[in-house]
């Protein structure tokens, strides 16, 4: 059955927005992957050098000259450019970060900070109203430890991602199993949002050490976060903000989501008001009645 839909923005959502997490990215990988895959690239602008992280902005432009993209991938949160010559470009999106590809004789939009021009005249803008994204160029592996990518845990999507992995990761820790959840040296790609409704969907509290959960509870929400990520891919991401997809759609799935920014409305289960509370640092959603 449908979900209630988001009729209106928390204030804080709307003030704060949020990152992009594993199904926005997967969106957008699969959206831009048509456009750009297999494409060489013939012209490299940094506008705002403050997004490239490394090398220099000027060996960026440098060293993807005449490169050819042979991939999109995506690891947790990043999205992955594998590059000939066993060279990578990984992009995180921080919180505002988007890619368009413009049309022919288009100007790129405001905030474009990177300005790729590919073979055959296509243009690929990123931009990053509020700069906190970065990006990262280098031969592989060296890349995927500047950038961080080697130090992320499991992939919830994955087939190794079971319910006796997932106990592997929440074993022995005592935090409580939101902020586990949210560690992505722990498992990669679940943020504030897809936490929530993965907890929601489990009926576990979030504020529930992680240690304690039963293995009938850790079953619960390993098929959990595995539907709810789903979910969202099959939405095309979830748009509360400023999030698009590769062809510059907004994703869907906050029609459907059950208790992330719906504070004060009725949960979708059992009718309890749904409730907010502060969980290392971040805005946490949960029913009273059925995460006990």
């Amino acid at each position: 059955m449908q979900k209630p839909g988001i009729t209106q923005k928390d204030d804080f959502l709307a003030k704060v927005g949020f990152m992009p997490e594993l199904p926005e990215v997967e969106t957008i990988k699969r959206t831009l992957k048509p456009k750009v895959e297999g494409r060489g690239i013939e012209g490299a602008e940094v506008r705002h050098p403050g997004v490239v992280c490394s090398p220099s902005p000027e060996e960026f432009c440098s060293l993807l000259l005449g490169k050819r993209i042979l991939d999109i991938g995506r690891r947790g949160k990043y999205l992955l450019w594998h590059l000939d010559g066993g060279y990578a470009l990984v992009w995180h999106l921080g919180m505002t970060g988007r890619f368009t590809v413009p049309a022919p004789g288009v100007p790129p939009g405001p905030h474009t900070h990177v300005l790729l021009t590919l073979n055959g005249g296509l243009q690929v803008c990123y931009a990053d109203p509020r700069r906190f994204g970065r990006c990262y160029l280098g031969p592989v592996p060296g890349v995927f430890a500047q950038s961080g990518l080697d130090r992320l845990g499991m992939e919830p999507l994955n087939p190794e991602f079971t319910p006796e992995g997932l106990k592997e990761i929440l074993v022995g820790r005592r935090r409580c199993v939101k902020e586990v959840l949210l560690d992505q040296h722990c498992l990669a790609g679940l943020g504030n949002i897809y936490s929530d409704e993965a907890l929601f969907r489990a009926g576990i509290h979030p504020l529930r050490p992680s240690c304690t959960l039963t293995d009938e509870e850790v079953a619960r929400l390993n098929r959990a976060i595995r539907q709810v990520l789903e979910d969202g891919i099959r939405h095309g991401g979830t748009s509360i903000r400023d999030y698009i997809d590769g062809d510059g759609n907004r994703g869907r799935h906050q029609d459907y989501l059950a208790v992330y920014g719906r504070v004060g409305r009725p949960c979708p289960r059992c009718g309890e008001l749904i409730e907010r509370l502060v969980v290392g640092g971040r805005g946490t959603h949960f029913c009273r009645r059925c995460q006990v």
